[in-house]
């Protein structure tokens, strides 16, 4: 399967690792974006290991780190990555 990122979700994952390297510097920042590459590699070899957050709209979602859920779709043989989630914000704004 092909991944595919939304631009929402290319912003949100700027914005996150852009965060983590101010807060807790480059070590980390390399440490989460290595775990993304890892999650991503292991989400073209098994699609459905979100867990499925809207059922009507096909969405899943996994907890990449304790701070931070991946939401997505599968959409014929395409997986398109919808957001990177932050999950200290308002849950209201996440992915409905």
């Amino acid at each position: 399967m092909r991944i595919s990122l939304t631009k929402r979700a290319e912003r949100n994952y700027r914005s996150i690792k852009e965060y983590i390297t101010n807060e807790w510097g480059e070590r980390v920042a390399e440490a989460f974006e290595q775990k993304t590459v890892d999650f991503l590699d292991l989400l073209e070899d098994f699609s459905e290991i979100g867990v499925v957050e809207v059922p009507e709209k096909k969405i899943r979602g996994f907890q990449l780190t304790k701070q931070t859920r991946v939401f997505y779709r599968i959409k014929g043989e395409r997986i398109i990555i919808l957001t990177f989630f932050d999950v200290r914000q308002n849950p209201k704004k996440k992915p409905r």
